[in-house]
Order: structure tokens, then sequence, then C-alpha cells
């Protein structure tokens, strides 16, 4: 009873630290949006702006809920839940940091530690891809179908670079488990180790999030909106948190992969992962205010013809060159 209280007691920690951490994320981007665009952001709500994102949610909460007529109801209702529910559920496996001593009790800084942790934020950021689509063909509207179906490509394409990029990780680590491979690192983070697999990882975690200059399932130009045109209210929230969540779950993962995770000098453990952490959060926005979107049949090429035959070669040069230093 005492682990289950205390594994109850973290994730309802982490749920609510995720939570908010979505809520500032969309004020950090429309501020930093303003610096980059020489405009001010929001800065009327609270003391520099920082009730923003509270006045933001109430307006959604109370917003009318409205539903096109001929939708798939269950499906329209569930697709947003199974979106934002994906993107939290990858967190039970993700490292924040090692073992510490709590009023005389030894707390892991995660959920769980599982054998093979990398596969299951694989399995569960794949699934996440199913909200999109089910969101888009429920809400019977050929803008919203068009972009879940852009998305579905997408993310299947760039999901293969994003695995190959892991499997060098994988190899160069010896295992599946996320704690194991930040311990993996203590000597010296695996951006120095792959290099390559690192730019592919954060190639691919870009598309991954539909981010510019990615974002081609929610191209206004062309498809209003996307997936989510039909969508307002707190379901339009519940997407954009599974897209804002993940952000943060890639960019986490891009610290507990390549940089060390929780490791670092003079500072605690878990300041060093959000820093860490923070600086990949910030490079997605930058992206976004630097970057023109491509054209759909360009980010499709780039994937297949370009990034996946480099990660298998990648894959090849990681395995021939550890079997020399084993011989």
């Amino acid at each position: 009873m005492t682990d289950l209280l205390v594994a109850a007691v973290k994730s309802a920690v982490l749920i609510l630290l995720l939570l908010t951490a979505f809520a500032y994320m969309t004020l950090l981007e429309r501020r930093l949006l303003g610096k980059f665009q020489v405009r001010y952001g929001p800065n009327r709500v609270g003391p520099f702006g920082l009730l923003q994102p509270l006045a933001d949610g109430v307006k959604l909460l109370f917003k009318e809920s409205f539903r096109p007529a001929q939708v798939d109801v269950i499906i329209y209702l569930v697709a947003p839940a199974l979106s934002m529910t994906t993107a939290l559920f990858v967190y039970a496996v993700i490292p924040f940091g090692p073992e510490i001593s709590l009023f005389g009790h030894r707390v892991t800084l995660y959920l769980t530690d599982v054998n093979v942790g990398i596969l299951l934020v694989l399995a569960a950021s794949s699934i996440g891809v199913y909200g999109i689509i089910l969101g888009g063909w429920s809400s019977n509207n050929k803008y919203s179908l068009l972009g879940s179906l852009r998305s579905s490509a997408q993310l299947i394409s760039y999901e293969l670079a994003l695995g190959l990029a892991v499997i060098a990780v994988v190899l160069t680590a010896g295992t599946l488990s996320l704690v194991e491979i930040v311990r993996a690192q203590a000597r010296l983070p695996f951006i120095v180790l792959q290099p390559v697999a690192f730019l592919l990882f954060l190639t691919a975690a870009i598309a991954e999030t539909n981010r510019a200059p990615f974002d081609l399932p929610e191209a206004e130009q062309e498809l209003v909106a996307g997936y989510q045109t039909e969508y307002g209210g707190f379901k339009f929230a519940m997407f954009y948190a599974g897209e804002y969540i993940g952000i943060v779950t890639m960019s986490a993962l891009t610290t507990t992969l390549f940089l060390g995770g929780w490791q670092g000098p003079l500072l605690p453990p878990l300041l060093w992962f959000a820093l860490k952490t923070f600086v990949f959060i910030f490079f997605f926005i930058w992206l976004r205010a630097t970057m023109p979107r491509v054209r759909h049949d360009h980010l499709m090429a780039f994937g297949w013809k370009f990034l996946v035959p480099l990660g298998l070669l990648n894959i090849v040069v990681t395995s021939v060159v550890i079997i020399l230093r084993s011989t």
C-alpha cells in the first residue's frame, strides 16, 4: 500500500506540473515570439502577464460547446482526450533524477524503471497520432480529414527516423532502460558519441510534434486549421495541451538520451534536468519564429530519402565500431 500511495502522489504531482507547464508554455511562446518579432506579447493580465494562461483557461472552459451535424459523436469526443492522455502517459518512464532520501525514505525521481522503457515511450507516442486522425475523420469536414491524413503520413514517416536515432543510442548504451541510458552517460554524453543520431532525433521530434516548419497538418493557408477545425472550447484546449506537452516530452527525451539527463556538476539533479529541457523548449519556439513552412511533398521526401538512409547508415557504423571495440 505504501508503494501504491507513493506512486499515486508522484503521478498527481507530475500531472499537475505538466498541466502547469503546458499553460505557461503558451505564455512563454507568445512572449518570446513577441520579442523575436519586435512587438509586445501578452502583458496585461496580472504582473508581467503571468495570469494570462489562467484567463485563457477560464475563457476556454466557459465557451459554448458546439458539435457539427452528422459527426460520429463518441469518436469526436474521445479524440482530444486520447491525444492528451497519451502525451501524459509517456512520463511514466522518463527519469527526472536519481534516488533521493526524503523523510528517511528512499524515493526515486521517476515513476518506474522498466527494462524496455524506450519501447514504451515510442509505443505511447505512436498511439497519440490516433487522436489527430480520429478527430479529423469524425468531424465530417473535408479540411479536417485532409489535415488528419497529412498528419498520419507525416508522423508515421518521421517515427521511423526517430526510431533509427533511438536504436543508435540503445546500441551505444547497451540497454533499453531510460534510467540506465542516463547512467551510461556519466563520463560522456551521447551527443558527443552520437552527433548524427542527435540531429536525426531532433529533426524527427520537430515533425512528430507538428511544429514549424513541419506543421503541415494544421496549415491555415489551405486547411483552415486542419484536424481541429471543428473543435472549440475545452476540446480544442485538450488538443493543444497534447501538442504542448508533446514538446516538453520531446525536449525531456532529448535531454535523457543525448545530454546525460539529470547529471551535471554543482547544481541539483532536478535543476540540471529542467535547464537542459528548457534549452530545447526554447529551441522549438525559436524555430517557429525563424523558419518558413515547407511544402508537404518536400517534407515527405526529406524524411524518406534523406533521414531514413542516414539513420540506417549511422546504425551500421555504430554497430561496426561496437564490434571492433569488443574484439
